[in-house]
């Protein structure tokens, strides 16, 4: 049951995010008087032609991921064809633009809607990148944090070692002092050959109520032991929709710029080792990332759709050929160059990118499937 409840939340995922974009070129479209000749639910082959509303062919196809909308003129090589009423290409530059750009815009709108939603009304916290924000975070009471330290390791034939203080574990107090940061192990442990440490194992991501008692050895004031800060007790304040929306705003610069980051590690990395990099995944790593968001319920699935969404506009914007960026590149060499752009060129171009991003997305899927052996 479970299996299936996650495989309809991940098509009903990748359905919503591509009809958002696509009724963005839609909406945009008909605003500016181009026809859009069919509306597609699912991708081809066709079903059928559910009906059809103002020009428009609304079908239902086989293939049940997302969508599509197909304009007039938008492939057209005659001139003729190109500068008919109602063409994509004789719409005038403005419209072009807003019309491929229309798509990105709902991705973008959908994801800050549902960000500023799960801020508000469901105490979302926001994505750090660092301790440092974090900590910035709590002082300005954008959420409420308790900071304690990790035992993240201890160092093999160290002091800690010897004494059997474990990995992995929260340091609570040392010599009967509250430990909050970091800085207070330095402070206290300074000068000192030996402390007494109460520690708190972790087990299964929780943090034992249990705590144990290590008498250790200091070599200059080192125990031998690898500490990471670490927020104890994590929540959100009451938030009032103007207080969620600017956070729902930082939160699309952060993820924008983490999906710019993973894109840049990609093509780097098939650059230089022709392999794909840890922590990019496909339409499988999407897979799991939805089955464990429907798992966890209903508000990590939101926001995983929210990420999913900003990622998926980030994407089309990139100025590569078929997408939405690369075909908007076109027409701003129209706009500077006051002549249209060779169609066979920009055509060709299109096509030859459609194909790379194809073989793309095979590699990465690939790579999803050898990672599940």
């Amino acid at each position: 049951m479970a299996v299936l409840v996650s495989t309809l939340a991940f098509v009903l995922l990748l359905t919503l995010l591509i009809l958002i974009h696509e009724w963005g070129h839609f909406a945009a479209a008909r605003k500016f008087g181009v026809v859009v000749e069919e509306f597609g639910f699912g991708l081809p082959p066709k079903i059928k032609s559910v009906f059809k509303q103002g020009g428009t062919e609304f079908t239902l196809n086989w293939i049940p991921f997302g969508g599509f909308v197909r304009l007039k003129g938008e492939n057209a090589m005659s001139e003729k064809e190109r500068r008919a009423k109602g063409s994509f290409s004789a719409a005038p530059i403005h419209a072009r633009v807003i019309i491929l750009l229309a798509g990105v815009f709902m991705n973008l709108i959908l994801a800050l809607t549902i960000l500023t939603i799960g801020f508000s009304a469901a105490g979302w916290i926001p994505t750090y990148l660092s301790y440092d924000e974090m900590r910035a975070a709590g002082e300005a009471g954008e959420i409420n944090v308790e900071f304690s330290v990790l035992i993240d390791s201890v160092v093999g034939g160290s002091n800690a070692a010897i004494s059997g203080v474990p990995g992995k574990s929260i340091v609570r107090t040392i010599n009967g002092e509250d430990i909050t940061f970091p800085e207070d192990i330095y402070t206290i442990q300074e000068g000192k050959s030996r402390v007494r440490y109460v520690v708190s194992r972790i087990e299964a991501g929780k943090v034992l109520e249990e705590t144990e008692r290590y008498s250790v050895a200091l070599s200059d004031g080192k125990a031998g032991i690898v500490i990471i800060p670490y927020p104890l007790e994590l929540s959100s304040p009451d938030r009032n929709i103007g207080t969620s929306f600017m956070l729902a705003l930082r939160e699309v610069k952060v993820m924008t710029s983490q999906t710019v980051i993973g894109i840049g590690k990609l093509f780097g990395s098939l650059a230089s080792t022709g392999k794909v990099p840890e922590g990019i995944s496909g339409i499988i790593g999407i897979a799991q990332l939805t089955h464990g968001a429907v798992q966890e319920g209903i508000t990590h699935y939101l926001r995983l759709v929210a990420l999913l969404s900003l990622s998926l506009a980030v994407l089309n914007v990139l100025p590569f050929p078929a997408l939405d960026g690369g075909r908007l590149i076109f027409v701003l060499v129209e706009w500077i160059t006051r002549r249209p752009v060779n169609r066979t060129l920009e055509v060709t171009t299109n096509a030859v990118g459609f194909i790379v991003l194809i073989l793309l997305i095979l590699l990465i899927t690939f790579n999803d499937i050898v990672r599940l052996f």
